[in-house]
């Protein structure tokens, strides 16, 4: 749904938000967070669209975000092209570079592990790739609230050919968060609990998911 409120600072709603699963995260014991970890990655790798995919783009978590660490090590291992993001200095996008080990990674923008340009080559096909996508939380649709940096938004806005997951734990996910009409929303949603489809029969904006495309349907 988009929303439009008169006397609503939506921005600093947001930020509340996002404050507050940050500390969420954060506040978890980390035996329980370890077990979460386990139970959404045997998960994710249990998906048909994970399995049929050559190509996963996934970014490298941090300690307060789902574990990708064992996921990259697992994708480079089932023979897939993994690619990871890298941040370019003093613009909103990203690029994904081919990395075929975790040594082809370094310290970068915001502290987050990215590809070393050097030792790695560019993806330059992004169709049908299975992509996963960071949040602080999604609702029930699959869209999702971010860090506020829009690096993500700009990449999926310009490439609507991927197969898009999130992944949470239940407890950073809410019933509906404030979107907009150009707001993307993934295709599934993997928590500890449940895996979620997200499609045009739970779509709120009128985008229909065929495979790895979406539609706008007719009025």
């Amino acid at each position: 749904m988009v929303q439009k409120l008169t006397g609503f600072d939506i921005r600093e709603h947001k930020t509340e938000l996002r404050n507050n699963y940050k500390c969420i995260r954060r506040e978890m014991p980390g035996n329980l967070k370890k077990l979460r970890d386990e139970k959404i990655f045997s998960k994710l790798i249990g998906l048909d669209s994970y399995k049929a995919a050559k190509t996963v783009l996934t970014y490298v978590s941090t300690d307060i975000e789902v574990d990708t660490i064992r996921f990259i090590k697992h994708a480079l291992g089932d023979g897939k092209t993994v690619a990871v993001p890298r941040c370019v200095p003093n613009t909103r996008d990203m690029v994904f570079y081919i990395i075929n080990s975790l040594r082809d990674l370094e310290h970068g923008s915001f502290s987050v592990l990215e590809p070393i340009p050097k030792k790695c080559m560019k993806l330059t096909d992004f169709k049908g790739a299975f992509c996963i996508v960071p949040a602080l939380v999604y609702d029930r649709y699959g869209y999702r609230l971010g860090y506020g940096k829009g690096y993500y938004d700009r990449f999926l806005s310009a490439h609507s050919n991927m197969f898009l997951v999130g992944i949470g734990y239940c407890c950073c996910t809410v019933t509906e968060l404030i979107h907009g009409r150009f707001d993307v929303a993934v295709d599934t949603i993997v928590t500890e609990k449940y895996i979620k489809k997200c499609g045009k029969e739970n779509g709120a904006d009128g985008t229909e998911r065929v495979g790895a495309k979406r539609k706008k349907r007719s009025p």
